[in-house]
């Protein structure tokens, strides 16, 4: 019999994670991001900063920053996002760019044109060093998780992250959370 965990579920909407060369481009010299709101990993925020993302044909008006600055830019949007703007971003972990597609990001100090940066993020599950070996997971794992909402699903491929300061959560995008009636926070179940 599998055994069964259950898992918070976080819906996350296009933003970008940006590189401090990248921030200073957009922002000016010696800029610092504003954090705005804690998010529920312990070293992510969501920043009162927002920049313009050119994707192909397609523009997106105030995309958030995520802090903390990154060693390289990168941009999440969803499959839908990249309809009609002729570019099909690969899917793709986070800080896993190479390969990745182009963007253009605009900010009020400047821009930056990207050859990569840009993907739709892989769905995925943070879990901290001691919960994963609770639940006898390890960094890399693949697993499914059910979702038993109005919409339920089974999200499979899903790969699990292991860090000392992560907290259980499943990561998926605005096309997933839709697909399984979530609007921002719901809770499935990990089946290993």
């Amino acid at each position: 019999m599998f055994k069964k965990i259950k898992v918070p579920v976080e819906v996350s909407a296009r933003h970008c994670h940006l590189s401090k060369a990248d921030l200073e481009k957009l922002f000016g010299i010696g800029y610092q991001l504003q954090e705005i709101k804690k998010l529920s990993q312990a070293s992510d925020f969501a920043c009162k900063e927002m920049v313009n993302a050119v994707v192909g044909t397609k523009r997106f008006e105030n995309v958030r920053v995520v802090g903390p600055l990154r060693e390289q830019t990168q941009v999440e949007i969803s499959i839908t996002d990249s309809v009609g703007s002729g570019v099909i971003p690969p899917v793709k972990l986070s800080g896993d760019l190479a390969c990745s597609g182009a963007v253009v990001l605009e900010g009020p100090m400047g821009k930056v044109e990207l050859t990569e940066g840009l993907i739709v993020a892989q769905r995925h599950i943070h879990c901290g060093t001691e919960e994963a070996k609770g639940y006898r997971l390890k960094n890399g794992d693949v697993v499914s998780v059910k979702i038993a909402s109005e919409r339920p699903v089974i999200f499979e491929n899903v790969i699990v992250r292991v860090k000392d300061n992560y907290s259980l959560s499943l990561h998926i995008d605005t096309d997933e959370g839709n697909a399984a009636g979530i609007n921002k926070i719901g809770e499935g179940e990990i089946i290993k």
